[in-house]
């Protein structure tokens, strides 16, 4: 059901298999997607050759940059209907990750798909990235923050910066501004202790815009009063 091509397209741009069961896992996936979205308008993508190239494999190109790097805890800000964190736990099955979505619709339904995929070691929570970064549970205690199309970069880093341990790396999946906008976030990177590390081209099947990972490392611990309270990030970018 649409998801026949999702293991050639892995491969030709990763060079890595997937399984017969991970194949599986994204066809119900799928199905689920389509169904809710019936019902509650998660996702513009409806369309399942669209499903599969941009949101799976879409999703699924972190792992250019991820890959042979530590993946214990990954934390995915602003997950939406679950991207890119549950393609990317599909693939790497013993990663401990935590979605992070603030429109209960979104949650739920990731809640539900956690249930249906009987995945192990996936936290929901609905809360916003700011409320998050304060909280000891999860301040500075994750190897990998992600964020697919949340916020301009300067407001991005701020979000997900707080979050990660000092040597883990933050993912912004990201399109064709993202070295215009790399530029712009020199002062965000600086003040929450990142660096930027590297700047990947991605390219999709059919898909003509350019798609850029950009991947922030952690040097140094994010000064406390960062991030600040819901809402300023986005009113007032550093």
């Amino acid at each position: 059901m649409g998801m026949q091509k999702l293991p050639q397209e892995f491969y030709a741009l990763s060079g890595f298999s997937l399984s017969p069961r991970q194949v599986a896992a994204f066809e119900r996936y799928a199905r689920e997607l389509v169904a809710w979205n019936e019902r509650f308008n998660l996702t513009a993508i409806r369309d399942l050759e669209m499903i599969r190239v941009k949101h799976f494999l879409d999703s699924l190109s972190a792992y250019l940059v991820m890959r042979g790097k530590a993946v214990g805890r990954v934390i995915d800000i602003g997950t939406g209907a679950g991207f890119p964190g549950l393609p990317l736990k599909l693939l790497c099955p013993g990663m401990h990750l935590t979605l992070v979505e603030s429109v209960g619709k979104k949650a739920d339904f990731c809640r539900h798909v956690v249930e249906t995929l009987e995945l192990t070691d996936v936290v929901v929570i609905q809360s916003r990235a700011e409320a998050l970064g304060q909280e000891s549970e999860h301040r500075e205690q994750y190897d990998w923050a992600l964020a697919r199309a949340v916020a301009v970069m300067p407001v991005l880093l701020e979000y997900l910066l707080p979050l990660v341990r000092v040597g883990g790396q933050v993912l912004a999946m990201k399109g064709e501004s993202a070295p215009a906008e790399m530029q712009s976030a020199e002062n965000a990177c600086q003040i929450l202790g990142g660096h930027l590390q590297q700047l990947t081209p991605v390219t999709l099947p059919g898909v003509v815009e350019e798609r850029y990972l950009v991947v922030v490392a952690k040097k140094a611990v994010t000064p406390e009063k960062y991030p600040r309270r819901v809402g300023i990030p986005l009113k007032r970018p550093l």
